[in-house]
C-alpha cells in the first residue's frame, strides 16, 4: 500500500462524529479523519516498513497520519534531527504514547534522550520521557531501573495532567516489571510520598494502591515459584 492508498483508505473510513468525540478523551488534533486505533494499525499492516512513506504520512498532518507514520518507521534510518522535530511535534498523549510503544524504544538515541527530554519544560516533550520508561518497564521486564528514580521523584512534583500521569504510569509499570522491581518502586513511592507536593502525594498514593494489591503481589510471587 503506497502513500495515495493510504490516503484514499483513510478518506473511506473517516468519521466526523468520531473524531468530534475523541477531545472527550483528551485527545488533541489538527486535523483528523476520526479513526479508531484498531483501525489505523490494520492500515499499517497492509504497509511495508518504509521511511519514505513514513515521512510523507509525517508530513501530511492529520492525526491518523502522524500515528501512522510511527507505525511504518523503519528504527535504524531514524536521523538525529528527525527524532527531535518529531518528538518536538508531539500534541498530544496518544500520539506520545503509540510513539513511544510502535517505535521510540527500538532506537537507542531515544532512550539516551529520556533523561533530556524528562527536564523539558513542555509537557508532551515531558511526556514522551515517562511514557518511554513505562513501556520499557513492560517489555524489558528484567531490566534495572534505578537510574530513573530520581528523574521520577522530581517529575511527580509536575501538576500538568499529562506529565503526572506518565510519571505514575512509569512507576507502577516498573513496579509491576518483577518482585525486585516492585520492592524498589514502592520504596521510590513511600519517597514522593513525604514530599511536601499535593501533586507527587497523588502520583505515590495511586502507584501504591496497585503496587501493594493483592493481585500484583500474588502475580509477582507466582512468576518465581
Amino acid at each position: 500500500m503506497d502513500f495515495d492508498d493510504v490516503i484514499r483508505e483513510l478518506e473511506e473510513l473517516s468519521d466526523d462524529d468520531f473524531a468530534e468525540n475523541m477531545k472527550r478523551f483528551g485527545i488533541r488534533y489538527v486535523k483528523s479523519y476520526g479513526l479508531r486505533l484498531p483501525q489505523i494499525r490494520k492500515i499499517a499492516k497492509g504497509c511495508s516498513k518504509d521511511h519514505e512513506l513514513a515521512s510523507r504520512l509525517w508530513n501530511h498532518g492529520y492525526h491518523e497520519t502522524y500515528l501512522l507514520a510511527t507505525l511504518v518507521e523503519e528504527p535504524e534510518k531514524v536521523t538525529s534531527a528527525q527524532l527531535d522535530d518529531w518528538v518536538n511535534a508531539f500534541y498530544s498523549w496518544d500520539l506520545v504514547d503509540q510513539a513511544c510503544i510502535n517505535l521510540l524504544r527500538f532506537i537507542p538515541e531515544a532512550r539516551d534522550n529520556i533523561f533530556v527530554w524528562g527536564c523539558a519544560e513542555e509537557e508532551f516533550v515531558k511526556r514522551t520521557a515517562f511514557s518511554l520508561i513505562a513501556v520499557l518497564a513492560v517489555h524489558e521486564k528484567d531490566s534495572d531501573f534505578d537510574k530513573y528514580f530520581d528523574m521520577l521523584k522530581e517529575g511527580s512534583k509536575d501538576n500538568r495532567n499529562f506529565v503526572k500521569k506518565s510519571v505514575n504510569w512509569a512507576i507502577r509499570q516498573i513496579g509491576k516489571s518483577n518482585l525486585e522491581n516492585n520492592r524498589k518502586a514502592i520504596e521510590l513511592s513511600y519517597e514522593i510520598l513525604e514530599l511536601d507536593n499535593k501533586t507527587s502525594k497523588w502520583v505515590a498514593r495511586n502507584a501504591l494502591k496497585e503496587l501493594e494489591s493483592d493481585k500484583v503481589q500474588e502475580r509477582l510471587s507466582k512468576s518465581i515459584s
